[in-house]
């Protein structure tokens, strides 16, 4: 009977301290975000995930400012985005082609170019990137500058023009769009994942810096999404690529894009897409900023469990790879 009233009160107990905690939790978080009349820039902006989050803060009667390479591309994406518009007197679409990888002074311009004319950044995404996969034996050393400087000097330049802007009215967003190969490094992406892994720490660094003035970063890792930039890869994606990434699936931007104009107007730091996404965001969480007690919870709670989750996955990737050798030996000695 003891026992019996012992464990009620154990579990009476757990629960009011986890009610306690969601009822706290508002206390440490960041105000949401209004995007109604706000200024966006989106580098990337004129196709995949950073078109997607344009048409999204449209529809929440914010401005745009596209910023892309390809004039033909960026004048398209304006003409499909331009419906999403709901109040023709105070929203604007501004497409800008620029290179963001190149240099910090044409990024600069661009970004002054815009601010001019829309007023002051209110959110910036990073949008931008570029991706190669095969192995690091086949992968060319210049992969590995190239993508550094579109992933993460492409992202430090636009977030380097943004923030004076956001620092100086005291409020701001800066969204970094990494992938799930920034959270754990995956066969064929020795160039990619480095160039992605980089962007945690940068987000980590820049987070401490400008929370006092109100600025929130979050950096997002979308799963496989069906965008131009990922048919790029198949020319030179190997096998084993391929069988890893079918077992998250494929998402689409429009998808990707909610999740990201959700958690940027409530100041997440890590923001995941689906449940594969969520179990890595804890397993990879380590001393990341916070922005919720019942984040912290869920982090204290279930990491440990999803470890031992995160062994079962390893041990058949290791598999999975071990089987596509034999696969090729077996045909090479059969030539």
């Amino acid at each position: 009977m003891e026992a019996s009233v012992f464990l009620i009160v154990a579990i009476s107990l757990f629960f009011a301290i986890v009610v306690l905690i969601y009822i706290l939790s508002p206390l440490i978080s960041p105000s949401v975000l209004k995007l109604d009349r706000s200024h966006v820039i989106i580098t990337g902006g004129s196709s995949g995930i950073g078109k997607a989050v344009a048409a999204e803060v449209l529809k929440l009667g914010a401005s745009v400012t596209i910023l892309g390479r390809d004039q033909g591309r960026l004048k398209q994406a304006k003409h499909d985005l331009e419906k999403y518009i709901r109040d023709q007197s105070h929203q604007r679409i501004l497409c800008i082609s620029v290179d963001v990888s190149k240099d910090y002074s044409t990024v600069e311009k661009a970004i002054s170019e815009s601010v001019t004319t829309l007023g002051p950044c209110d959110v910036l995404v990073n949008s931008a990137g570029g991706s190669y996969s095969g192995t690091f034996e086949a992968t060319p050393v210049d992969e590995f500058k190239r993508l550094i400087d579109v992933n993460l000097l492409g992202t430090v330049y636009a977030t380097k023009a943004c923030l004076p802007y956001m620092m100086k009215q005291n409020k701001g967003r800066i969204v970094l769009i990494s992938s799930q190969a920034g959270q754990l490094g995956l066969f064929g992406y020795t160039a990619y994942c480095s160039s992605k892994f980089a962007l945690r720490g940068f987000a980590e660094a820049l987070q401490m810096e400008v929370k006092p003035y109100n600025v929130y970063i979050t950096i997002n890792y979308p799963p496989d999404t069906d965008t131009p930039l990922l048919h790029s890869e198949d020319e030179t994606k190997p096998m084993e690529t391929k069988l890893i990434s079918e077992t998250s699936g494929l998402f689409q931007p429009e998808d990707v894009a909610k999740t990201i104009k959700n958690d940027l107007q409530k100041g997440v730091f890590l923001s995941s897409v689906g449940m594969d996404g969520w179990i890595l965001a804890i397993l990879t969480s380590g001393a990341a900023p916070i922005t919720s007690l019942m984040q912290a919870v869920q982090e204290f709670l279930l990491m440990g469990l999803f470890r031992v989750v995160s062994l079962f996955y390893s041990s058949s990737f290791d598999r999975l790879i071990k089987k596509c050798k034999a696969e090729r030996e077996a045909r090479k000695e059969q030539h």
